[in-house]
């Protein structure tokens, strides 16, 4: 038996949430997966925002460093049951850094877990390899186990894939917002993608507007970063068929589509 299994990139500000509402609209999977830690206001996500992106059939949210952005996941971390949060974060953050699902055949299961980067990043409370050694002892029996490593760098995501592959179905690089050229099955048959890319807004730096990132980057002036709220959007992500009987993904397709401009 096979499921496709969509996974989105990190979603950006109220375009990217109209990008990934349309495109699913229009589209059919048996499971999705998609970062949303830039989904409210490019920095973080609010409960409603979360509210939209499940509705709009997102069946896990993922997230990275702009987790603490929001408050909403610390005073209601109930209500955010199926968003995880970077397993490597001080225990004492709210939420889950892993989960498991059963896929709509009622058996097969599919774990979720989520980790974050040490290079040029400074969230992290533990070391991301050992910390996936420790999601990987979870399960007895094998699972489906699909790793969004939230990273800078990218030798640390090929790094991090290398030491996962054969154990993690997939290693799905996102945080960098531009989807690389670099899809892959490594030796021991996991797939593996630096960058996912970004849903958001097509004319931007990176999902932000234009003027405040330019202001910032030329000068080095601190500037107030706001995020388009009309224009033409993209979706960017990767469709994997997993195959029951080899028990790994067999097949990927890059999404990549500019959609038309927002009505609002």
């Amino acid at each position: 038996m096979t499921f496709q299994v969509l996974f989105l990139g990190d979603i950006v500000g109220p375009l990217g949430r109209k990008a990934v509402t349309k495109y699913l609209s229009t589209h059919s999977f048996d499971f999705v997966i998609a970062n949303g830690e830039n989904a409210t206001h490019g920095h973080g996500l609010s409960l409603e925002h979360y509210q939209e992106l499940r509705k709009a059939g997102i069946d896990c949210v993922t997230s990275g460093n702009h987790f603490y952005n929001n408050k909403d996941a610390f005073q209601k971390p109930e209500a955010f049951p199926d968003e995880i949060r970077p397993y490597n974060l001080d225990p004492g953050a709210p939420l889950s850094g892993t989960k498991k699902y059963v896929l709509k055949d009622g058996k097969t299961e599919i774990r979720v877990t989520n980790l974050i980067g040490r290079v040029f990043l400074d969230l992290s409370q533990s070391n991301p390899f050992y910390a996936f050694d420790e999601v990987a002892r979870l399960d007895e029996e094998p699972v489906f186990h699909l790793v969004d490593f939230h990273a800078e760098a990218t030798a640390e995501k090929r790094c991090f894939a290398e030491y996962a592959d054969g154990r993690a179905t997939a290693v799905l690089g996102t945080h960098t917002h531009v989807q690389t050229n670099d899809a892959q099955f490594l030796d021991r048959g996991t797939f593996f993608l630096t960058d996912a890319g970004m849903n958001g807004a097509r004319d931007s730096v990176l999902g932000d507007d234009k003027e405040p990132s330019l202001y910032r980057t030329m000068t080095g002036m601190p500037a107030a970063f706001t995020v388009p709220r009309k224009g033409t959007m993209t979706v960017n992500g990767v469709i994997l068929t997993l195959d029951t009987d080899v028990g790994r993904a067999t097949s990927y397709l890059l999404v990549n589509e500019t959609l038309p401009d927002s009505p609002n």
